[in-house]
C-alpha cells in the first residue's frame, strides 16, 4: 500500500487535479447511486421487464470501473488505466441511452457519475501524458 502511495504522489499531475482525500467522498457517494440504480436495471432484467441486452453495458461498466483500481495502482499503468478509463465512460454513456426509453429517473441519476468519470478520464488521459 505505502508503495502504491509512493508511485502515485511522485507522477506528474495536473495542477487542476483534485487532493487525493477527495476521491474517497465522492467514490462512496457515487457507489450509492451506483448500487441503487444499478441494482434496479438487474432487478428488472431478471424479471424480464426490460431486454437483457440493456444490462450489458452496466454489466460492462461494472467490470471496467473495478478494473481501473487494479491497472492504475496494482499495474501501475497509466496507459492501460486510460484505455480502461476511456472504456468506463463509453459504457456509462452507452448505458445511459440503453436504459432512458425503459426506466427514465435510472439514465438521469447517473448524471454525477458521468460528471466524475468524464473529468477522471481527462485527468487520467493528461496524467498518462504527462508521465510518458
Amino acid at each position: 500500500m505505502n508503495n502504491t502511495y509512493n508511485w502515485y504522489s511522485q507522477l506528474i499531475k495536473p495542477k487542476w487535479a483534485p487532493p487525493s482525500y477527495l476521491f474517497g467522498p465522492v467514490w462512496t457517494v457515487l457507489y450509492v447511486l451506483i448500487f441503487a440504480s444499478f441494482g434496479t436495471v438487474f432487478y428488472k432484467t431478471f424479471t424480464k421487464q426490460i431486454p437483457w441486452i440493456v444490462a450489458l453495458p452496466f454489466i460492462l461498466n461494472l467490470i471496467f470501473n473495478f478494473a481501473f483500481t487494479t491497472i492504475q495502482f496494482g499495474l501501475k499503468n497509466n496507459l492501460l488505466a486510460a484505455v480502461d478509463i476511456l472504456l468506463v465512460l463509453g459504457t456509462l454513456v452507452w448505458a445511459m441511452w440503453a436504459i432512458y426509453p425503459y426506466v427514465k429517473w435510472i439514465a438521469y441519476i447517473q448524471t454525477p457519475y458521468l460528471l466524475w468519470v468524464a473529468f477522471a478520464t481527462v485527468l487520467q488521459l493528461t496524467m498518462t501524458y504527462l508521465n510518458r
